[in-house]
C-alpha cells in the first residue's frame, strides 16, 4: 500500500534515493556556494594582500601561510621528476614522443611526491586546507566590497 503513495511507484522511490545519494557526495560544494554564486567575480589579489590576512587572522593566517610555502616544494618534486625521468628516457630510448611523455608523467610524480612531502613537513594534515581559503576568499570579498562602496 506503500506504493499508492508515490504515483511514480519504485522508480519515483528509487529516483529519490539516488537523488539524495548524490546530494550527499556533493554536499562539499555547499561550502562554495558563497563563492561560486558572485555575479562578477571579485577583483584579483596579489601576494601583498595574502599577507595582510595572513598577519590580520591569527587562525587561518599562519595555515594559509604554510599551504602557500608548500607550493615550493611540489613545483620542486615536479621539476626534479621532469628532468630526472626525461633525462633517463632520452638517454635510453631517444624518440621524442617517448621524452615528451616520460618528461610529462615524470613532472606529474614528482609534484604528487613533493606536495605528500610537504604535507608531512609543514604538518598539513593538521590544517583545515579548506577552511583557510574559505576564510581568505571571504575576507577578500569583505574588504572588496568594502572599499568600493
Amino acid at each position: 500500500m506503500a506504493e499508492s503513495s508515490n504515483p511514480l511507484g519504485f522508480l519515483g522511490r528509487h529516483f529519490e534515493e539516488v537523488k539524495e545519494h548524490w546530494r550527499k557526495n556533493f554536499a562539499f560544494l555547499d561550502y562554495y556556494k558563497k563563492t561560486l554564486g558572485w555575479e562578477k567575480p571579485p577583483p584579483k589579489w596579489i601576494d601583498a594582500d595574502v599577507e595582510e590576512f595572513i598577519s590580520s587572522d591569527r587562525v587561518y593566517g599562519p595555515q594559509l601561510k604554510a599551504l602557500r610555502e608548500s607550493r615550493k616544494y611540489a613545483i620542486a618534486g615536479a621539476f626534479l621528476g621532469a628532468v630526472h625521468l626525461g633525462c633517463i628516457s632520452f638517454k635510453y630510448s631517444k624518440s621524442p614522443h617517448g621524452v615528451i611523455l616520460a618528461t610529462g608523467f615524470g613532472a606529474l610524480c614528482g609534484g604528487v611526491f613533493g606536495a605528500e612531502v610537504a604535507e608531512h613537513v609543514k604538518q598539513l594534515y593538521k590544517v583545515d586546507k579548506q577552511g583557510a581559503n574559505l576564510r581568505f576568499l571571504y575576507w577578500w570579498e569583505d574588504k572588496t566590497k568594502g572599499s568600493s562602496q
